[in-house]
């Protein structure tokens, strides 16, 4: 075996992560913690393509999470865990007693954080193999992010260092490839699945064609590769943003360009990472992230949208949906004026025009001069603007909405197999279906699954068709074993159908209870995806 993992390595012995709060797991699960996949990025290695590690005889202790790679303060759930560049490794979670001859099915955990927050451990992978009803091995990883991981410019370009967060991802689907088959792993049956920047993720390694392809099945949550802005390295706003990191690192402005790397490679760990939260705290009011995934000519060797049309990307199957209320934790909860609306667009896509802005304005009515719109403001006493509803609405189908549904499409109308759902279970009152809300429901924790027999059976119901999926490449194949639930049946564009997750259920809100799933025909937001879909190539702009 290639790398540094060999038989001696140290085991969690006994660890069950299925079983918590007195609830036992059906199977117990073997840790691998915190396993490198690559040789630390740090010192000279820092700004660089991350370096495999060589053969080693050497024992690890992999009975811990490593570190997470810096950012912005870690999302909610799993463990306590420190920041450090030193950020690439991996964990492999798999069922006690399995052997290498095995060869079970693997599922690679690629986590979200918007590119510049997030950690593997935030998923709780080893609960989602352990309750699993066909065994598979599942695998989640760091990588790097903000500007240690996505700091693209001219000179960035030049030096051969875009995109080095998803290069990191690449390494730890080579180390798979290698490695996953002496944990009783089959490096011929592997799907990737994510969420948010996990997803976009998965969308660009989707669309970057490979005669052999790294993996076998994708499942995208709530992202795509035409996600928000994809542009290209050179942009005006990503020129602007290395400039402003340059000044916030105090990289003298006479420096030759040949010594700026150089000199960020000098710098202490915390005026790197400092830098990266003020620039990208800078931008983010015009959700005009800092730090992001570009057009490189490499990894994204064309546009999305190109890509799409081009029939020419690795054609696997694809699971992939969206929550109901995508933008609720993004834009301005105290919104109030309709020409707060305009200005917000004008903000995050100059390249709109007027009569562009006009037909926002009609396809989300203004709820200040129209009685019948949808998104007048019913919630009391929470401090929420007016226009709150109607921004959350928008940006959520700009965002992520309009962009999965492209997925589903083109994949779909190019012969692949897709099958698309709606997250729509409220948990809170004013983020409703939010974004990312489903990863807690999709590893039948017991976190979740202790609320209620309501909130189990939802729970149960969405790791049955993710688990279905990753081990047979069918949502349905335990849908029997679990209740009554709907057949999954593929989508066709003509004629859309979607699986919807907890629609009507309003438990956690003070309100009744409804099945956990319901196969319907897809009518929602038509005409506003129609146009969302339309204004793709400005988000592709220099």
């Amino acid at each position: 075996m290639t790398g540094s993992i060999q038989p001696t390595v140290t085991l969690a012995q006994g660890k069950v992560i299925g079983t918590r709060q007195g609830e036992t797991a059906p199977q117990a699960i073997d840790a691998f913690l915190g396993v490198p996949y690559a040789l630390p990025p740090v010192g000279d290695r820092r700004f660089k393509p991350a370096e495999k590690v060589p053969p080693s005889t050497k024992s690890i202790d992999a009975t811990k999470f490593g570190a997470a790679a810096p950012g912005k303060a870690l999302l909610a759930g799993g463990p306590k865990l420190e920041q450090s560049e030193d950020c690439l490794t991996a964990n492999i979670f798999r069922p006690t007693g399995t052997s290498e001859k095995d060869r079970l099915p693997v599922a690679i955990y690629l986590h979200g954080g918007a590119f510049n927050r997030g950690a593997a451990a935030t998923h709780d992978t080893g609960s989602m193999v352990a309750w699993s009803k066909a065994p598979f091995i599942g695998v989640s990883f760091g990588y790097r992010i903000g500007a240690l991981g996505f700091l693209p410019s001219t000179l960035t370009k030049k030096e051969g260092l875009l995109n080095l967060g998803l290069r990191d991802q690449v390494d730890l689907f080579e180390w798979v490839q290698e490695n996953i088959e002496q944990f009783g792993g089959d490096p011929g049956c592997v799907t990737l699945f994510g969420l948010s920047a996990g997803a976009h993720s998965i969308g660009h390694h989707l669309l970057n064609y490979a005669e052999k392809p790294l993996f076998h099945r994708v499942i995208l949550e709530s992202g795509s590769p035409t996600s928000r802005a994809v542009r290209p390295y050179n942009a005006k706003i990503h020129e602007q943003q290395f400039q402003d990191y340059l000044k916030e690192v105090g990289c003298p402005s006479d420096l030759p360009e040949s010594k700026i790397f150089p000199f960020l490679r000098t710098l202490p760990s915390s005026v790197v990472t400092d830098a990266q939260t003020k620039v990208f705290d800078k931008y983010n009011p015009s959700l005009r992230w800092a730090f992001q995934p570009v057009i490189d000519d490499d990894l994204i060797s064309r546009k999305p949208l190109d890509a799409w049309n081009s029939k020419v990307w690795n054609k696997v199957p694809i699971m992939t949906g969206f929550n109901s209320n995508e933008g609720t934790m993004y834009v301005d909860k105290k919104m109030s004026r309709p020409e707060q609306f305009r200005s917000f667009w004008k903000g995050l896509l100059p390249e709109l025009s007027e009569e562009d802005l006009d037909t926002i304005d009609c396809l989300y009515p203004d709820p200040s001069t129209c009685p019948d719109s949808p998104y007048i403001e019913t919630r009391k006493g929470l401090g929420l603007g007016p226009q709150y509803k109607r921004i959350e609405a928008a940006y959520g189908h700009y965002a992520y909405v309009a962009p999965v549904r492209q997925t589903a499409y083109f994949a779909a109308l190019q012969g692949t197999p897709v099958y698309l759902y709606n997250w729509a279970l409220p948990r809170t009152v004013v983020g409703r279906a939010n974004h990312g809300d489903n990863m807690y429901y999709e590893t039948f924790n017991s976190d979740i699954t202790g609320l209620s027999e309501s909130q189990k059976e939802l729970s149960g119901a969405l790791h049955a068709y993710v688990t279905g999926f990753i081990t047979s490449g069918d949502p349905n194949a335990f849908r029997g074993q679990n209740g009554q639930l709907p057949e999954w049946k593929p989508y066709v564009p003509d004629n859309a159908e979607i699986m919807i997750f907890g629609e009507g259920n309003e438990e956690l809100i003070g309100g009744s209870t409804a099945p956990a799933a319901k196969f319907v025909k897809d009518e929602w937001a038509k005409e506003e995806t129609k146009f969302w879909w339309s204004k793709v190539p400005i988000s592709q702009l220099a």
